[in-house]
């Protein structure tokens, strides 16, 4: 799964690595991305925008709209046949836009945190779905929000993780994502693993365990 990431891109870096037209010039750089924060995706109805939603998709049929942040991922294999996820794949779809993400492995009776990051140091561009929620009784208010397409690891991950981001890394893959007229077998073929030897990774502290942490040293390496 994918349950926290870092995104310390500035405006600008975005503008000029994806050359969008609109970047939200208040975004901040959020070393410690948690479920139900406001974070930077650009979408196929604006592709030439990038826009702030809520991590964890709410159901455009949801009774109250509360985002819990319990579908903050959802798997690629079974993208097209769950009811929440369907239609998004099929019409919503979006990047997630970052500079690394974490992820922790098991040993003994503790779990170590990793940052994983693209080993040319290009951002990193997760592959996701988004959705609004209207709320009956006042249809002004819209609530936008998105998931993370999760994947089998590559060889990189499999030594942490057995789940990993779908990582769009070229530009043409993410072209392709936004385009409206993909078919179902289309959406599954872009859904792939991410190639071997495209990451690199290194454990960061145990601080990251925590939303509350949120500053430059979660990226710092220990031992």
């Amino acid at each position: 799964m994918c349950g926290r990431y870092s995104q310390t891109l500035t405006a600008q870096q975005i503008d000029e690595a994806f050359g969008v037209a609109t970047v939200p010039a208040d975004i901040q750089p959020n070393y410690n991305v948690a479920p139900t924060q406001l974070a930077p995706v650009i979408t196929n109805r604006h592709p030439e925008q990038v826009e702030l939603f809520e991590w964890g998709l709410v159901p455009f049929w949801s009774k109250d709209g509360k985002n819990t942040g319990r579908m903050i991922n959802a798997r690629a294999e079974t993208l097209l046949d769950k009811p929440s996820f369907r239609k998004p794949a099929r019409e919503r779809r979006c990047l997630v836009v970052g500079d690394s993400f974490y992820e922790w492995r098991r040993e003994g009776d503790k779990k170590q945190p990793f940052r994983i990051r693209p080993a040319d140091g290009r951002p990193v561009v997760f592959a996701g779905i988004w959705e609004y929620w209207r709320d009956k009784d006042d249809p002004e208010h819209e609530r936008l929000t998105y998931s993370i397409i999760t994947t089998a690891p590559n060889a990189e991950m499999s030594r942490v993780h057995d789940r990993m981001p779908v990582v769009l890394a070229e530009a043409d893959l993410r072209a392709a994502w936004l385009s409206d007229d993909l078919a179902d077998d289309d959406i599954r073929e872009l859904l792939r693993t991410p190639p071997d030897g495209t990451l690199e990774m290194y454990p960061v502290s145990t601080q990251v365990n925590s939303p509350r942490n949120n500053g430059p040293e979660l990226h710092e390496g220990i031992e």
